[in-house]
């Protein structure tokens, strides 16, 4: 049996906002057949995001709908535009799981990144030979080429924080993860030292939750929140044994409330640099 297709976030993001718009307007999805000459079950993978809406149709569903608001039309337009576009990231969709892909085009489209890490380094922070040694440990049975195409997709990640406008990232990183040797002494010491450089830019600021603080609003691990532009919601983003799963607004603000939580114990940027330096030294 053929794998199921993988429904990227936008197409399901457009269309849910159809189906809305349809259930507001009372109508049946057989109307919206008719009305577009289409048979119900296209319609009705218009909706799943199954089959992604072209800009015809869309235009004319808008009209059957009455959304005259020029921005709402707009913002549609422009959903709909995304769910076609290809991205760089789409070269890697037969190599990783569909919700890495999503994650890789919302990471792209983010303005501001806030994150928990409790085991490893955000990809975004992550050296060559760091991340080459956390992907061979989490996929020990993979051969060398595929490893290679997975550590050249994190590094090619990392292009947006060199755009002219980057993302703001804000990064609450757990002791124990500056801690926990990857790839060997020689290994940390440079990504510590990668982790500074980042540090001292002015689109991120890196805390350290220390040892000290204890017991914490986030026992169950590491998660991040990513907030958009129009049209797209705030999303958080967590990763599970059985694969990623993804929140959006207003059921982010849990994640939120968590964010704040843990940055009240942490140390201030200055004082985390401090002692990322500090750990880099006794690595030596």
């Amino acid at each position: 049996m053929a794998a199921p297709k993988w429904v990227t976030l936008r197409a399901q993001w457009l269309g849910q906002q159809l189906r809305e718009l349809r259930e507001a307007n009372s109508l049946l999805l057989k109307d919206v057949a008719e009305y577009l000459q289409r048979d119900p079950s296209t319609a009705s993978r218009f909706e799943s995001g199954e089959y992604p809406i072209r800009r015809p149709d869309l235009l004319a569903l808008l009209d059957l709908y009455g959304v005259a608001d020029s921005g709402r039309r707009e913002s549609l337009m422009k959903l709909s535009q995304e769910v076609w576009q290809k991205g760089w990231w789409d070269g890697y969709a037969t190599e990783v799981a569909g919700a890495l892909i999503d994650y890789v085009w919302l990471e792209s489209r983010a303005r501001e990144i806030r994150a928990f890490d409790n085991v490893l380094l955000l990809g975004l922070f992550q050296t060559e030979e760091y991340a080459r040694a956390v992907i061979e440990a989490a996929e020990s049975g993979a051969e060398k080429h595929q490893i290679e195409r997975w550590v050249e997709l994190r590094m090619t990640r990392q292009e947006i924080l060199k755009d002219e406008d980057p993302p703001r990232l804000s990064v609450i990183i757990d002791e124990a993860v500056l801690r926990r040797e990857v790839g060997g002494p020689e290994c940390m010491v440079n990504q510590l030292h990668h982790l500074i450089e980042h540090a001292s830019q002015p689109n991120i600021e890196i805390r350290v939750l220390p040892f000290s603080a204890g017991a914490h609003a986030s026992p169950t691990g590491a998660f991040r929140i990513l907030q958009m532009k129009d049209p797209y919601p705030e999303v958080a983003y967590v990763e599970t044994p059985k694969g990623a799963v993804y929140v959006e607004s207003p059921d982010t603000e849990r994640f939120m409330l968590t964010y704040d939580d843990l940055r009240k114990l942490t140390l201030a940027p200055e004082d985390s640099a401090e002692l990322i330096s500090a750990l880099a030294e006794e690595m030596r």
